[in-house]
């Protein structure tokens, strides 16, 4: 009840100042509109950093947590309650989605397990026909109820995998570095793979227009490991289905879509022709780079160093404020390269979120000339 009138009493807070509202910063920063800070939040920002995760985590397991609505909005609301965050992001798991196609899924602590992997046709040809609001409902409930504890001020987003990173994991079975089995389909089995990756595609817009539904004013796609494909692979084999994802979502509601891609300096121009209306990219990239060479044609959001929050507190801000710095605040949504690590202190968390939050802006950046 403490936390309920908390989160009610920071909304009539915004009300009451005639400031916008956390969700209208986000979307104007998507829509690189011009904005009075930057957004921020953090990749996997509810976890295994937080003490009150940690204690609930005794209690319950990951997968009893994703899919117990009243547990994954608990664990949603923490960071924003702990760190004041500018937007909530459902906590789930990216295999959700390939375990309501009918693929079982175990969690380790060294990572996802998928024991019957997909490697044959009729394999790929099993996969179920995908119902979100039947096999996902616990999803959507979460975020329904993320929204009715946060009301209208503040955004939810919702997410997924990217078709190439879930059939990454379908394929292989495990985390494994380079995919050598899913790599191995894309040489040998260019077609099967292409099925595999259609069908991820078509059940992927259906889970996140659901999420839409229920209340997710943005989604993000994961696509973690696009950055082990070629330009070429990534044109061929990634980048179509993404785009179909995107191209749905933008004819069914127009809600922004955010879409992060790891190690992927070297596809960055193909990953723009994504259709998404952020890019999310981890600290390798360079943000003034990005800037100008996309101009405010696409929002940014990151991208720094999950190691820099294991420092000290004036490195932190430092690095925040540079990354704002970069891109002017306009069309930026200050986030990490990748997920908050666990030895993460909440203080240098906090002291992130807050140097974001009172960075000053320069002038908006001009568009991209054509």
């Amino acid at each position: 009840m403490i936390a309920r009138e908390k989160t009610r009493k920071m909304d009539r807070i915004e009300h009451h100042d005639g400031s916008p509202s956390r969700k209208q910063l986000f979307l104007r920063a998507c829509r690189c509109e011009p904005v009075e800070r930057v957004p921020v939040w953090m990749m996997r920002q509810a976890g295994r950093y937080i003490p009150e995760y940690r204690a609930l985590r005794q209690k319950h397991g990951f997968l009893d947590c994703c899919k117990t609505p009243d547990l994954a909005a608990e664990i949603s609301l923490q960071p924003f309650r702990v760190l004041d965050v500018d937007a909530v992001i459902l906590f789930s798991d990216i295999l959700i989605l390939a375990e309501a196609m009918g693929v079982p899924i175990e969690i380790a602590d060294a990572g996802p397990i998928i024991k019957q992997t997909l490697r044959t046709e009729p394999q790929i040809e099993a996969l179920k026909p995908f119902d979100p609001e039947s096999e996902t409902a616990f999803t959507m409930a979460a975020i329904r109820r993320l929204v009715r504890e946060l009301g209208s001020d503040v955004p939810v987003l919702g997410f997924a995998a990217a078709p190439w990173t879930l059939a990454c994991y379908l394929i292989e079975g495990r985390n494994e570095p380079g995919f050598p089995a899913a790599n191995a389909m894309r040489t040998a089995e260019p077609a099967m793979l292409r099925c595999l990756l259609d069908k991820i595609a078509r059940a992927t817009a259906l889970y996140l227009r659901a999420q839409i539904a229920a209340g997710a004013a943005a989604v993000q796609l994961f696509d973690t490991w696009a950055g082990d494909l070629a330009l070429a692979e990534y044109r061929e084999f990634a980048l179509p289905p993404t785009q179909r994802i995107i191209q749905e979502l933008a004819a069914a509601s127009g809600t922004p879509v955010i879409l992060f891609t790891k190690s992927s300096n070297h596809l960055l121009d193909a990953v723009a022709e994504s259709g998404a209306t952020v890019l999310s990219v981890d600290a390798r990239a360079d943000l003034a780079d990005l800037r100008r060479r996309f101009g405010a044609s696409i929002a940014l959001q990151g991208n720094v160093d999950p190691n820099i929050l294991l420092g000290p507190e004036p490195a932190i801000r430092d690095a925040a404020q540079q990354a704002i710095a970069k891109t002017g605040g306009v069309g930026h949504i200050l986030n990490l390269g990748h997920g908050v690590l666990p030895q993460t202190p909440v203080a240098h968390a906090r002291a992130f979120v807050e140097a974001g939050q009172s960075a000053p802006l320069r002038a908006a950046v001009p568009a991209r000339s054509v």
